[in-house]
């Protein structure tokens, strides 16, 4: 943690606490790219991971070639994880394979800034990848001139994971969630997310003067009609919560969330008083140090301790999910939703492209219907 602002980065450090100077090189790379201090710290510690297993087969990492890099994919879901919970006691659990490959894809990334660098040997590097021609680009993926963007660089070594099922909270359910929390300001939280689409961690990272909930606020500068928030990046959040796109982008806000929003500023206001001056949207008003903002952990607490009283399996970005499915089945454009979410690219879109069962049947029994008018 900087002593001059407070930012928060992240190093590798070997077992007598010396800084790993590639490894650190990594991490500042990430944060010249300006990637979230969430991707860094599990950046980090997947390199940390690859790193202290080679020390412990003895190779040297420098040297890690398509061998090694197989003999650790195996021991990535065949090594048992430190059981959870103040006991630590309980039944062995083991990384998924998409785990596992996620910690593959970094490990590979890795070692190919080193060898860009100049930091190992290129030629040994180039091994764990393979030239690669797609057939079928993603969405919203161009060719380029004469097809050169289909020819891309693969690793060699990974697992072959398979696409995860589609998870939301169904709309109906979230007046449930809303209702199951606890407290004014994690009923406003839970139904920001639900009814705007934001990220935890911009949910987290709002200030109270992104808040522009008047029914016109023109008079504060503002031109966005109606009640709205901003979301703006900033890297200097006392609690680390930082958005993920570098472009601000503004959300309506329905009367609904004003509300729940009112009745936590009252509650706030009677628990700090006027001894108030977090700027930050979101903060401590049931645990000591009072006023203090609300870091990741904490929501991710909040949302735990939800789930296990309503029953529904929910996290933040499950809430993400529910507000642009619903957008996209009300008829919302595309692009609209797109500009809502904060998306860049129109790929990113693909995963709320998800008909259920009922619309599948439904464009089934349709189709059919001419059969029915020939009988």
């Amino acid at each position: 943690m900087s002593p001059s602002d407070g930012a928060v980065s992240w190093v590798v450090v070997d077992e007598d606490l010396g800084l790993h100077v590639e490894g650190c090189a990594f991490l500042a790379g990430l944060r010249g790219r300006d990637r979230s201090v969430n991707t860094e710290r599990v950046y980090a510690s997947r390199v940390a991971l690859l790193l202290s297993w080679c020390a412990g087969e003895g190779l040297d990492w420098r040297r890690v070639r398509v061998d090694g890099m197989a003999r650790f994919k195996r021991w990535l879901v065949a090594e048992p994880l430190p059981p959870r919970g103040r006991g630590r006691e309980g039944p062995p659990r083991y990384r998924s394979t998409a785990a596992a490959d996620a910690v593959l894809g970094t490990a590979c990334e890795f070692l190919r800034f080193c060898a860009a660098c100049g930091l190992v040997d290129p030629a040994g590097v180039a091994g764990l990848f393979e030239s690669r021609y797609l057939r079928f680009l993603p969405p919203g993926m161009e060719a380029g001139e004469d097809g050169r963007r289909r020819v891309v660089r693969s690793r060699v070594v990974k697992f072959s994971v398979a696409d995860k099922p589609f998870e939301w909270v169904p709309p109906e359910r979230v007046e449930d969630l809303v209702a199951a929390a606890g407290n004014p300001r994690d009923r406003f939280l839970v139904a920001l997310v639900a009814m705007t689409g934001v990220r935890i961690g911009e949910a987290l990272g709002l200030h109270r003067q992104d808040m522009h909930f008047l029914a016109d606020s023109r008079a504060h500068g503002c031109g966005v009609a109606g009640p709205h928030l901003h979301v703006r990046r900033r890297g200097d959040n006392a609690n680390g919560a930082l958005a993920k796109s570098r472009f601000s982008r503004s959300i309506p806000v329905p009367e609904a969330a004003v509300s729940l929003y009112a009745d936590y500023t009252h509650e706030r206001y009677r628990r700090l008083g006027g001894v108030d001056d977090e700027p930050l949207v979101f903060v401590n008003l049931y645990r000591r140090p009072l006023g203090s903002p609300v870091g990741y952990h904490a929501a991710k607490d909040m949302f735990d301790r939800l789930a296990r009283r309503s029953g529904i399996t929910v996290r933040p970005h499950l809430l993400r999910h529910t507000a642009a499915t619903t957008w996209l089945a009300q008829g919302a454009p595309r692009d609209t939703v797109q500009a809502l979410l904060g998306h860049v690219s129109p790929a990113s879109m693909q995963a709320y492209l998800h008909p259920d069962e009922e619309d599948k049947r439904a464009a089934v029994e349709r189709a059919a219907s001419w059969v029915r008018g020939q009988r």
